[in-house]
């Protein structure tokens, strides 16, 4: 018998499908792995925005996960958004129990709006018992910022920011320049592991349709690491992927608002 490549996504759900656990599924299929949810909260979103979060009882949330890692088990985990400490403590408890150890942490917290979406004491617990358990962190420009408490105007902020990062938490980071100015996007890794630096380098795309990416990028990046892929080939694997779904996906015209990538564009013709 064949074995699936499994990856367990934790986070919410997103009824408009471009982002969360819908995001996560997609591109993990895409990327070639069986996929797996803890849903932490069920939010009425479209392209336009949100309307309404409902929080999953924490008791729920665990009970998702044992059934997952009990029967399935997880090669990658990927975790979403995590909206409070006890949620956080939950899931850090649960991942020191099963010893998952690729673990990719898209450390969601600041809206395309600027609003910050969890409060101080939620990002100190995350840094306190989620991090040392994380392989891989994939923060965002507002979210590197709100970790050092610094300002990041340009690549080289980035690049700094991404080592300052892995330095302070003994783990990687892939640092996303998707908000940086310019007509290239540069994401750069810091792989803690090999003392390494790599920078990925992509032409921007002129398009609404980037709801999800962060989903699609850190669930893919669980993806080629559940495969056995290094942390810089999957890395490159996963910008790659997101890169083609932007760029597909931009020919595409759904809802009102901001549409999502195009998740399954080497599949659909």
């Amino acid at each position: 018998m064949q074995h699936y490549h499994t990856v367990l996504s934790i986070a919410g759900s997103d009824s408009g499908g471009g982002a969360g656990i819908q995001a996560d599924l997609k591109s993990i299929s895409a990327c070639g792995c069986f996929g797996t949810t803890a849903i932490t909260a069920i939010t009425a979103q479209n392209t336009v925005g949100v309307t309404d979060i409902h929080p999953v009882p924490v008791i729920t949330l665990e009970a998702q996960i044992r059934a997952v890692l009990d029967d399935i088990g997880a090669d990658a985990v990927k975790i979403g958004m995590l909206h409070s400490s006890e949620v956080i403590e939950c899931v850090a408890r649960l991942l020191a129990e099963y010893h998952i150890a690729n673990v990719v942490l898209d450390p969601v917290m600041v809206a395309t709006s600027g609003d910050r979406l969890i409060h101080d004491e939620a990002i100190r617990t995350m840094q306190e018992l989620l991090f040392p358990l994380v392989r891989i962190i994939t923060p965002n420009i507002p979210e590197a910022q709100i970790l050092l408490d610094t300002t990041i105007c340009k690549a080289d902020d980035s690049e700094a920011a991404a080592v300052q990062l892995g330095e302070r938490f003994n783990l990687s980071v892939l640092a996303k320049g998707g908000h940086l100015q310019g007509s290239n996007l540069i994401d750069v890794l810091y792989d803690h592991e090999a003392g390494s630096l790599t920078h990925f380098k992509n032409r921007r795309i002129d398009t609404l349709n980037t709801h999800g990416t962060g989903c699609t990028l850190s669930s893919a990046l669980a993806a080629f690491l559940a495969k056995g892929k290094s942390l810089a080939e999957a890395s490159a694997e996963a910008i790659d992927y997101v890169a083609g779904a932007i760029k597909a996906g931009s020919a595409y015209r759904i809802g009102k608002g901001h549409g999502p990538v195009h998740h399954f564009h080497a599949f659909w013709h």
